[in-house]
């Protein structure tokens, strides 16, 4: 592929639902642009941008990717998204580096949930977008259907430049309301489109179309309003340069249609991707950092070079691969840019365009353009690299926390030499994991956007590691704290013959505020306890505590205030006022009315509104509390409270609740009591559990 400067690239993010056919009509347009010589299908595993062997296996997209195509003279980066809420923050990451969305609509299911969601990170980076409405040709689809519901989600802003030609099976083609012009397609999915005239039972519906997009063009500038109001109409020249000038602020939302799978339409997409969607110079200024200071940059080949990384991927024979956006300048083969954020200078080795796993070289890439190189030192995604003499930084993209946490257990001791290693590989790619340890629990922890996306690492793991582990539900992180007050002694005394040991105190214990933690007062006066002695009792305390009193969980929220005790000259020692403390501690909390605190978590759910009642009981159920409700469009968000060992099963419940067209977002809010009938139970089986560990230990 020869180099393309700025103005002839078009930088386009497809993204939608899961399911909607995104990586289908990518697969479609690389084929109606001569990069593949056979239309690859995604039930048969063969597509350029789903290569990862668990996107083939599930038949679905984990990560974005990216493939370069001619069309008619410009360089189209088509930048293929994941559809699952589980992987929205590659999404996210995708589409800025995009300079245009094209949002892909289920013809039969319309928008969705996590249609609503591309929208919205496209609106965050202020992108033009047009919408594809695809699989026109499947059983029960509905173009009248599929645009009732993008008007009442996304209002009437969202035009017809395209009319479908059949329904269902007899779909066969496509009216250009731009051109009024029609294209007729054969079934074999070759994607050439045959010009005809618009067939005679269309015609009336195609000019009543005609007039709203001429309408609708017109209001968006007064020029053209006035043309408008004079003619009665706009010249076709008018109309594709008010189409195009609008969508820059996104006063009109092109809607095309077609089908992927049968390669309808596809080559009107590409027209109009070529035609309507902005040049990557056409971009708005970015806003960079340079030290303390924001600059304005434009998206220019006279500019410094500068280059933002949006995706890394992990690969068995070249090592770390790295994906950028060329922000500005020219970046050369074997250029040498500083990372703005470890300050380590990167030499960039045999750079490429990406298409789909494979690279093709490249000698020099222009401001506006996507590139790819291997074997970069430090760099991750997020980070930007500059010119060493004009460093600049983009600000780091933004990841939503982790949603879920499982428990990760090597099966073997050999899996466990390389488990470390291997995840942290797989952090590299994924920025929405986090891999951690537990400090109350000790288990290694995996956290994700969700179940899914936690099992897939594991598959990961196991495939291109070679590291075999379990998942399993972590233990839920119970404490104890109290909620009265004691006043109590606790002495020790052994005085068998030589030296032995004596300590004697006296203190107050009474509740914390939650996340009050731990305090210790020393009250004494006179002597009673000497204060080298002191520190001990605090000790003695803290290590008590560690291992709870009711069930062995951490005791936290509590104060306790030394005030008195007494001391032997000769057999007192750190030892014995730490025995001392332990036996005030059991003494405290056998009248302090020791109780079990659990986490508490905010949880977010995001689902169709039908299914908001059945969803609100479900959590009741759970002990959650809601604490609010938001309906946007055709989704309802419900915000609400529950304890995380009800929410453990969350995933796959709401799942098979909703037909996985619901997601949620869950993080920590609270520790909170736990309820007298739950803590029975959880008492006992922490009891039962620590008899079974002495026995195994005898």
């Amino acid at each position: 592929m020869k180099v393309y400067e700025g103005k002839d690239i078009r930088n386009i993010a497809l993204a939608g639902h899961g399911h909607a056919g995104k990586t289908q009509l990518t697969a479609a347009a690389l084929h109606s642009c001569g990069a593949t010589n056979r239309l690859t299908r995604v039930d048969e595993g063969n597509t350029i941008t789903d290569f990862d062997e668990e996107s083939v296996s599930r038949k679905i997209s984990i990560f974005s990717s990216v493939a370069a195509a001619e069309w008619r003279g410009v360089k189209v980066n088509l930048l293929d998204t994941p559809g699952f809420n589980c992987f929205m923050n590659d999404t996210r990451a995708a589409l800025h580096a995009a300079d245009a969305a094209l949002v892909v609509v289920d013809g039969v299911a319309g928008v969705e949930v996590q249609t609503e969601k591309v929208w919205s990170f496209a609106e965050e980076f202020k992108l033009p977008r047009a919408i594809f409405i695809n699989k026109l040709d499947r059983e029960r689809s509905s173009f009248e259907r599929t645009l009732d519901s993008i008007h009442q989600v996304f209002g009437r802003t969202c035009v017809p430049i395209q009319l479908p030609i059949g329904s269902e099976r007899d779909f066969r083609g496509v009216i250009d309301l731009v051109t009024m012009k029609a294209f007729l397609y054969e079934p074999d999915g070759n994607g050439v489109g045959k010009e005809v005239d618009i067939p005679a039972e269309y015609a009336e519906e195609a000019q009543k179309a005609h007039g709203v997009l001429v309408e609708a063009v017109a209001e968006g500038e007064d020029e053209l309003m006035a043309e408008f109001f004079e003619t009665g109409t706009l010249s076709a020249e008018h109309v594709i340069q008010g189409i195009h000038d609008e969508m820059k602020y996104n006063a009109i939302v092109p809607v095309l249609c077609g089908s992927a799978l049968r390669n309808i339409g596809t080559c009107q997409m590409l027209q109009f991707c070529r035609i309507f969607f902005p040049a990557a110079t056409e971009h708005p200024v970015i806003h960079l950092r340079q030290g303390d200071r924001e600059i304005d940059r434009d998206v220019s080949d006279a500019q410094a070079p500068a280059a933002f990384v949006f995706k890394t991927a992990a690969d068995a024979f070249q090592g770390r691969v790295t994906y950028f956006k060329v922000l500005s300048g020219v970046v050369r083969n074997d250029a040498h840019l500083v990372n703005s954020r470890t300050h380590t200078e990167e030499r960039l080795a045999h750079i490429g365009i990406p298409f789909g796993k494979t690279l093709q070289p490249v000698t020099e890439l222009h401001a506006g353009d996507i590139g790819v190189v291997a074997k970069l030192k430090d760099t991750l995604t997020g980070d930007t690299l500059a010119d060493k003499s004009n460093q600049v930084a983009l600000a780091p993209l933004h990841v939503e926390e982790p949603s879920i946490a499982y428990a990760i257990q090597a099966k073997s001791r050999q899996d466990e030499d390389r488990m470390a290693n291997a995840v942290h590989k797989v952090l590299e790619e994924d920025l929405a994991l986090r891999f951690y340890r537990d400090p109350q629990t000790q288990e290694f922890l995996v956290a994700g956007a969700g179940q899914q996306h936690v099992e897939i690492v594991v598959s990961r793991l196991r495939r291109k590691y070679g590291v075999d582990v379990a998942l399993k539900a972590p233990k839920v992180p119970y404490r104890e704290t109290i909620r009265g007050f004691a006043d109590v002694q606790g002495r020790h005394k052994k005085q068998t013959g030589g030296h032995g040991q004596f300590g004697d105190v006296w203190v107050k214990v009474e509740p914390l505020p939650r996340g009050g933690k731990f305090e210790f007062v020393n009250a004494t006066f006179g002597g009673s306890v000497p204060r080298n002695f002191v520190p001990a009792v605090e000790k003695g305390f803290l290590e008590t505590s560690a291992n709870g009193y009711l069930a062995g969980f951490p005791m936290v929220d509590f104060r306790v205030t030394l005030y008195d005790g007494s001391y032997h000259d000769v057999d007192s020692s750190e030892m014995s006022f730490k025995m001392a403390a332990r036996k005030a501690f059991k003494a405290a909390m056998a009248i302090a009315k020791p109780v079990l605190l659990e986490p508490v978590m905010n949880v977010t759910v995001q689902a169709p509104v039908e299914f908001a009642g059945d969803l609100m009981g479900d959590l009741n159920g759970r002990r959650g509390r809601i604490a609010g409700m938001e309906t946007k469009g055709s989704t309802q968000v419900i915000r609400a409270q529950a304890p995380m060992a009800e929410m453990l099963t969350y995933q796959s419940d709401l799942t098979s609740m909703t037909q996985g067209r619901a997601s949620f977002i869950m993080e920590f809010d609270h520790y909170d009591y736990v309820p007298q009938l739950q803590a029975e139970k959880i008492i006992a089986a922490a009891r039962a559990a620590r008899t079974g560990d002495d026995e195994e230990d005898e």
